[in-house]
């Protein structure tokens, strides 16, 4: 597992030892090429962070903010271990939260310009974190959620309009944006 561009560029990063299924970089580099000119100045939610690389790439790549999570322990600790080798710029600001996806969300104050969800794909988290986001207006009026999943499941869901989906291989990635370009501001919600 590597940095595959940006800053930290192929910066190696400690591989998980245990179940946690890394994104492979074929479709980590799809996705933030998609995302290239959102990422400066972002404010990014890596949520079931994992080994923290997706985030990690956000903050390579320029993002103002990282906040990560994920209820597991092991994958907290391996995130931090993967920040702590880092050099981040005084006026980014990384953060690492070790909590469940539904308290994490019911909890934040904060609006998202990109909110990367990859949970595992045999759970169905995808609907309920999208509800919650909805609900909460966490993703910001021009802001985009990315769901990567396997390319056989759908996510239902009647909060975001799909944008684009992208497959590779097994594997898709869905980038969701608000239905109506007024939704997610606080006077205009549309959830």
């Amino acid at each position: 597992m590597r940095i595959v561009a940006g800053k930290f560029r192929a910066k190696k990063l400690a591989p998980p030892t245990h179940n946690i299924r890394p994104t492979l970089d074929k479709v980590k580099q799809a996705l933030f090429t998609r995302l290239q000119f959102d990422i400066e100045g972002a404010v990014v939610l890596d949520l079931f962070s994992g080994s923290g690389a997706l985030g990690i790439e956000a903050i390579s790549r320029g993002a103002r903010q990282v906040i990560f999570c994920d209820v597991d322990e092991k994958s907290v600790a391996l995130t931090k271990k993967n920040l702590s080798g880092l050099k981040i710029d005084a006026g980014q600001e990384v953060r690492v939260f070790k909590t469940d996806f539904l308290a994490f969300l019911r909890g934040a104050r904060t609006q998202f310009n990109i909110i990367i969800l990859d949970p595992p794909y045999e759970k169905n988290f995808y609907v309920p974190a999208l509800e919650i986001i909805a609900q909460k207006k966490l993703l910001a009026p021009d802001g985009v959620i990315v769901c990567e999943r396997l390319r056989a499941q759908e996510i239902p869901q009647d909060f975001f309009a799909l944008d684009a989906t992208k497959n590779y291989g097994t594997v898709a990635l869905d980038y969701l944006v608000w239905k109506d370009e007024n939704c997610g501001k606080v006077d205009n919600f549309c959830g």
